[in-house]
C-alpha cells in the first residue's frame, strides 16, 4: 500500500514538472516574440531587469533546470513582460508553482552551484569563525613563545644554566678582584657594578640578597646596579658580557657561552 502511494506521489510530481516545463516554453516563446518584434536584444532586457543573461535565454527556450525555484521564475517571468509592456502579472500567475510538491523533487534536479542568500549568510558566518580561530591559534603560539623566551631554564648557552650543572666559576685572578678590595675600601659599604652585553645573554643579579634582575637581555644593552653590601652576578653567555666594577675599565666575564658567576662585597672583610 505504502509503495502504491509513493509511486503514485512521484507520478503526481513528474506530471507537475511536465506542466511546468509546457508551460514555460509558452511562455518563453510568446516573449521572444514580443522581444524580436520590438528589436531589443536579450542584453538589454537584462539591463533593465537585471536578470542574468543565461536566465533570460533560459526562460525563452524553456530550460527549468537552469532556473532557481518556481517562485523566482515566476518572478522573473513579470520583470521580462512589463519591459516588454505586456500583463506581467498575468502572465507569470500563469506558470505554475507548487512549494509541497518543489520540497519533494529529487535532490538531484537541484542545481548545487544555485546559492541562496541564506547560504551566502552561512558561509559569511563559517568565513568569520574561521577567521577568529586562525588568529587565536596565532596570538596563542605567539604568547608562548614570548614565555618561552623568557624562561630562565631555557638550556642555551645563552639562558640560564640548569640546576645540578658544575659551571659556577668565581673570577680570582681578574683585576675585578682587587679593584673590588680597593674600591670597597673608599666606599665602605657600597659596591656598583655595570654591564655592556656585546651579544645577547642570560643575566642574573641579586643585590643584597634579593634578585633584582632575571631574564635575557639583548646584544646593546647597558645595566648598572648598586648594592651596600653585597652584590652577585652570574650569566649564561660570559664571553658576550663585559663588567666593570665601581665605575672602573670593563672586562668580559669569560668565554664565549660559558656559565660564569662572580660575587662583590661592598665590605672588604665579605
Amino acid at each position: 500500500m505504502k509503495w502504491r502511494q509513493k509511486k503514485h506521489l512521484y507520478e503526481s510530481i513528474h506530471l507537475f514538472e511536465q506542466r511546468q516545463v509546457e508551460k514555460l516554453r509558452e511562455l518563453g516563446a510568446c516573449l521572444r516574440k514580443v522581444r524580436l518584434e520590438q528589436a531589443m536584444s536579450l542584453e538589454e532586457i537584462a539591463a533593465k531587469t537585471r536578470i542574468r543573461l543565461c536566465q533570460l535565454q533560459a526562460i525563452e527556450t524553456a530550460e527549468i533546470d537552469e532556473l532557481p525555484e518556481p517562485v523566482y521564475i515566476r518572478s522573473f517571468i513579470k520583470q521580462y513582460a512589463d519591459v516588454l509592456g505586456l500583463n506581467g502579472a498575468e502572465l507569470s500567475s500563469a506558470f505554475p508553482t507548487s512549494s509541497s510538491l518543489r520540497l519533494l523533487k529529487p535532490s538531484w534536479k537541484t542545481r548545487a552551484t544555485q546559492l541562496r542568500p541564506i547560504h551566502l549568510y552561512l558561509l559569511y558566518i563559517l568565513v568569520i569563525v574561521c577567521a577568529i580561530s586562525g588568529l587565536s591559534n596565532i596570538l596563542s603560539r605567539s604568547e608562548l613563545q614570548v614565555n618561552d623566551s623568557q624562561n630562565p631554564q631555557k638550556p642555551n648557552f645563552r639562558s640560564a644554566p640548569q640546576q645540578g650543572q658544575s659551571v659556577v666559576k668565581h673570577l680570582d685572578p681578574l683585576e675585578l678582584v682587587s679593584a673590588s678590595s680597593s674600591n670597597a675600601t673608599q666606599t665602605n659599604k657600597q659596591v656598583r657594578i655595570g654591564i655592556t652585553l656585546q651579544a645577547q645573554s642570560w643575566i642574573q643579579v641579586v643585590v643584597d640578597g634579593k634578585t633584582q634582575f632575571q631574564g635575557i637581555l639583548p646584544e646593546g644593552t647597558q645595566r648598572s646596579w648598586i648594592a651596600q653590601e653585597q652584590l652577585t652576578v652570574r650569566v649564561g653567555n660570559a664571553g658576550g658580557v663585559l663588567l666593570s666594577l665601581n665605575q672602573e675599565k670593563a672586562h668580559k666575564m669569560g668565554n664565549p657561552g660559558e656559565v660564569q658567576q662572580v660575587t662583590f662585597g661592598a665590605n672588604p672583610k665579605i
